[in-house]
């Protein structure tokens, strides 16, 4: 690994590293813009990428030492060179400066290949909400073709990190400042952190759609139904409107959408039958369902969700509820959810979150 690389700029040395945490813990705290330990943040500074770490949450960054310094030049020459160590760009980690031995993001290479100083990652339901579509392009180009100052880029569902970095890459045209993501979420880079911030909130506006509204859950009857087996009720009462709205829940019925939720609750969203119930479900499984949505009730969550799991399953209520009934839509397949469990880099960010389940 390398021990230096030249002047080294410290967190404590650049009013900017005080924006990247300020920036990146309001984002990390607001449900609809991340959630969990999703989402990741850099600024770039005498050759060295600073980024957010692997498992670790935006949310805390005010709190917690979470970025990790990477050797920019070497990691660049990895990634055009398709060295396979740009994937997880531990090689390119500045060890003197990391005493916690903490791991790159796995979307390292993605901030290395945009050239603004600040890049911005972030799963915000509005995006979401848009790229989920099988017509996204068509969708985004609606919104943000003519927009002062935005140049976008769009790239269709491709596995996160370095298989990501080398397809923005190779599809963005110079100047590119917002790139939206297939069935992901949204990047916007620019030469300041207050104005990626700025384009966020401009791109989350042109996207936004208003949630539909829904019925609150019954909690008296999930709690019911909830006794006796490994399932409660979950911490956040905005996600129930996935069962209690029937067009929420035919969409969440049909499959994933986007990688957290995969990484966080498994595959798709498991209903409950008429006549069955959670303990007898969880029961028959192999592998109890994570999500649990009860039709016309709300969702109950397994008591061994992964921390964050929470936080996805409202994500999903407010993602689904920002899309239309009859909009096409283009779910992960069974081979791109496979890839993402089985990925090295999702395996360890599970593990980081497991140590911390309910």
């Amino acid at each position: 690994m390398p021990t230096g690389a030249g002047p080294l700029t410290t967190l404590q040395d650049d009013p900017e590293f005080a924006s990247l945490r300020r920036f990146s813990a309001r984002l990390g705290k607001d449900p609809l813009r991340t959630q969990a330990a999703g989402g990741n943040t850099s600024l770039k500074r005498d050759g060295v990428l600073w980024v957010k770490a692997s498992g670790t949450w935006l949310a805390e960054a005010e709190e917690r030492d979470i970025f990790l310094p990477v050797s920019l030049p070497p990691l660049l020459d990895a990634i055009h060179a398709n060295d396979e160590r740009a994937a997880k760009a531990t090689d390119f980690v500045v060890a003197d400066a990391n005493p916690l031995g903490l791991r790159p993001s796995v979307e390292t290479s993605v901030h290395a290949v945009l050239p603004q100083d600040a890049v911005l990652h972030i799963h915000c339901v509005e995006t979401v909400a848009r790229v989920a579509r099988a017509d996204a392009r068509d969708q985004i180009a609606a919104r943000l073709d003519g927009l002062d100052g935005i140049i976008w880029s769009y790239v269709p569902y491709v596995k996160p990190g370095l298989p990501l970095a080398r397809e923005i890459d190779a599809v963005s045209p110079p100047g590119t400042n917002v790139v939206l993501l297939g069935n992901h979420g949204l990047i916007v880079a620019a030469d300041t952190l207050e104005a990626a911030v700025r384009l966020i909130e401009r791109v989350g506006e042109a996207l936004a759609e208003p949630a539909r509204p829904a019925p609150a859950g019954d909690l008296g009857a999930l709690q019911a139904l909830a006794e006796g087996s490994p399932y409660r009720l979950p911490d956040d009462p905005a996600a129930h409107a996935t069962a209690t709205d029937p067009a929420r829940l035919a969409i969440a019925a049909r499959g994933t959408l986007y990688p957290d939720h995969v990484v966080f609750l498994g595959s798709g969203t498991a209903v409950l039958a008429e006549g069955d119930t959670p303990a007898a479900v969880a029961k028959r499984a192999a592998l109890p369902p994570m999500l649990l949505a009860v039709p016309g009730k709300g969702v109950l969550i397994h008591r061994d969700v992964l921390r964050g799991g929470d936080a996805l399953a409202r994500a999903l209520a407010e993602v689904t509820g920002r899309i239309a009934a009859d909009a096409p839509l283009r779910f992960l397949t069974i081979d791109e959810e496979q890839e993402l469990v089985t990925w090295d880099a999702e395996i360890y960010r599970r593990s980081l979150a497991g140590a911390s389940k309910r």
